[in-house]
This record gives structure tokens, sequence and C-alpha cells, in this order.
């Protein structure tokens, strides 16, 4: 059963406020649910949201590199590694419809009430 605490989320968070800093972007991470790492990005000098028509997108962590590329990709891309951490494990089988990792990751870009703000 997935679950995170926020003793990981205190040990994940300086690895994310440094990734954060160098890419000149602004987010929190937070627990939602006790079982996943969330990360919210509110503002940056990236522009993650291209051509999207929604001022806010949720990230699917299993295909960056279809939606992303350049300067957005490499940040999540890393982003995506920081959240896992050195714990993270998927032993989950959709097939046989057997679930069982670590934690869950997810990324936000804004919020539905505060849009990401490009700066």
């Amino acid at each position: 059963m997935a679950y995170v605490s926020q003793d990981f989320k205190k040990e994940v968070a300086p690895v994310v406020k440094a990734l954060l800093k160098k890419y000149k972007l602004k987010g929190s991470l937070s627990v939602h649910n006790h079982s996943t790492l969330l990360l919210t990005i509110t503002q940056g000098q990236i522009n993650f949201l291209k051509d999207s028509p929604h001022k806010y997108i949720s990230i699917n962590p299993y295909w960056l590199e279809n939606s992303f590329s350049g300067q957005a990709l490499e940040f999540l891309q890393k982003a995506v590694q920081a959240l896992k951490a050195s714990k993270y494990f998927d032993h989950s089988d959709g097939l046989t419809d057997y679930f069982h990792c670590s934690h869950y990751i997810n990324i936000t870009i804004g919020k539905w009430n505060k849009p990401y703000q490009l700066i």
C-alpha cells in the first residue's frame, strides 16, 4: 500500500527546493491523502503551457517525452527522480489488477484557482 509520511516529505524537500531554485521556479511540496507526494509549480520562467488552452495542468510522469521538450522536459525528468527518492519501488501489475508501490507522485503546473504565472 502506498504511503507517504511527513518525515519522508521533509527528507525529499531540500532536493526539490534546490531543483526549483536552479530552474528559477516557485512551488510547494505537500502530501495528499497519505499516499501521494505532490509538487505544485506556481510560477517561473519555463513555459510549460505552450500549446495548452488551460491555465493549469496535471503532469503525467509516464509521458513526459511525448508532452514536453527542452528545458521543461529536463526539469520535469529531474523533478520526478527527486520525488521518487531512493526509497521508491513499484511492484504493480496492471494486468492482474495488483498495485503495490512505495508512494505515488503528482506534479501540477498551477492550481485551478491560481493559474501558473510565466515571468
